[in-house]
């Protein structure tokens, strides 16, 4: 979760707690991966409003805080070792399961119908960093990337449509219904 959309928040000098946020209408994938960690998750999701400030316009959205917990703590400054997000070096040893890779992917891929292909946004990380997943991708699901630089939006990860199916094959065995749009058909 937190190579996508989660992060880490730091409740004091050891401890940390997991926060997901998600647009209202994903509410149902929030629960799911909510109950994917259900020693760190307990409630249920917050539905709040946010006025963005530049356009004015408002957005409808749910948050859930997971406990805090010395291991999130751990986690944080592994992956925030300076108050920067960062990709660590040992990510192949973290992200090995299927799951891993498909929430990762609904947290931050799409796929692009006119070039058949999938994507997955990095963010503002290091170009190192973009190697080290891309590195991870390869030796831990055999998924070829090509690492394109997108300036302002920062590195995503292009699967040529060559690995379409692997992608796809991985995403449909955690299907999460409000995600679907986001795998090939």
């Amino acid at each position: 979760m937190v190579l996508g959309d989660a992060y880490l928040q730091a409740t004091g000098e050891k401890n940390a707690r997991v926060r997901l946020e998600h647009q209202a209408d994903h509410e149902e994938y929030l629960v799911w991966k909510t109950r994917l960690l259900p020693q760190l998750f307990q409630g249920k999701p917050v539905r709040l409003r946010r006025v963005h400030p530049g356009t004015k316009r408002t957005y409808l959205y749910v948050r859930q805080q997971s406990n805090a917990t010395p291991y999130v703590g751990a986690l944080r400054r592994l992956f925030y070792p300076n108050g920067t997000k960062r990709i660590p070096a040992d990510l192949p040893k973290l992200l090995k399961s299927d799951i891993g890779f498909a929430v990762w992917f609904y947290d931050d891929g799409y796929y692009f119908v006119r070039d058949q292909a999938y994507y997955l946004y990095l963010g503002r990380v290091t170009r190192e960093d973009a190697r080290i997943a891309q590195h991870t991708l390869r030796q831990n699901f055999h998924l070829a990337t090509t690492i394109l630089d997108k300036k302002q939006k920062g590195f995503v990860l292009y699967f040529p449509a060559s690995e379409r199916t692997k992608v796809s094959t991985i995403l449909q065995k955690y299907i999460v219904p409000v995600m679907k749009y986001k795998i090939s058909s």
